[in-house]
């Protein structure tokens, strides 16, 4: 009961933040640019009649979703931040926490909240995307509700981070490390996705390193591969090779499941960090 309730006042809290208010600036602005982008492909393509067409809405697609997945990222960092490190410094996790209510209880909630709040931006903003390309281009992707879920576990991979760094550092220093991870992530992906283009296995290790120590850019290529046609790996096969929006492997079985774990874990030790903070 005291999880939900957290959870519930967690929401409350968030959706008053500025934070939202920017989150929903930055989304609409990129939702009208991705509307004349794809009108665009619509009119030099003539309604994807062609593959050339279809790969160019794929790409544009996964950009386009790349771009929302960060604004989720920049808004979830910088909620978590505040949600522990910013009521410890204010004084306000004193006056909940000199209750007999458990710090684990109340970590859990606002975790809660967060992941509710992280997976419902996902979920309207990803979907006000498919629909703009449906109706645009007549492009539909074909596993939708697996590419949204995985973008949605992405932004909670990344606040549960952010809620560990909050136990620990400034709200602000929280949410601008939390970021920069999730960028080099990114970009040692990339690194990696161009080793396997290029047959070098110690670079490709650098990007299958960077995904199992953080699995953001992990999920993230799942979600690529969701959002793609697949009879455009057949087709246009050497266009995959080292692509930083394009992606051919699904995700295995144990790697989700160590996305899972590695969420457990890092919640389990912000835990233990708050658990031991001096209020």
């Amino acid at each position: 009961m005291i999880i939900l309730t957290v959870a519930a006042l967690t929401l409350q809290e968030a959706a008053r933040r500025r934070v939202l208010r920017s989150l929903a600036v930055l989304t609409v602005v990129l939702l009208t640019l991705s509307a004349w982008g794809f009108s665009r492909i619509d009119a030099e393509f003539g309604g994807l009649t062609s593959g050339q067409a279809t790969l160019a809405a794929a790409m544009v697609l996964n950009l386009v979703m790349f771009g929302l997945s960060l604004i989720a990222a920049l808004g979830t960092a910088f909620l978590a931040g505040p949600t522990v490190a910013g009521e410890i410094e204010s004084g306000i996790a004193l006056a909940v926490l000199g209750r007999p209510v458990r710090r684990s209880a109340v970590l859990l909630g606002k975790w809660l909240g967060l992941v509710v709040f992280g997976s419902g931006f996902v979920a309207v903003a990803g979907l006000a995307q498919l629909l703009i390309v449906q109706i645009t281009v007549g492009y539909w992707p074909p596993e939708p509700v697996t590419g949204l879920a995985l973008l949605a576990a992405q932004a909670a991979t990344l606040l549960t981070l952010g809620l560990l760094l909050s136990t620990a550092i400034s709200p602000m220093a929280s949410g601008i490390v939390a970021v920069g991870l999730f960028g080099a992530t990114w970009i040692a992906g990339v690194v990696g996705n161009l080793g396997v283009a290029l047959g070098n296995a110690s670079v490709e290790r650098v990007g299958t390193v960077s995904q199992v120590l953080l699995p953001t850019d992990g999920l993230w290529r799942g979600a690529m591969r969701a959002f793609q046609d697949p009879a455009l790996f057949a087709q246009f096969s050497e266009a995959f090779e080292g692509h930083p929006f394009l992606s051919v492997a699904p995700l295995s079985g144990p790697y989700l499941a160590w996305a899972a774990v590695w969420v457990v874990g890092v919640l389990g030790l912000a835990g233990l960090a708050f658990q031991r903070r001096d209020l």
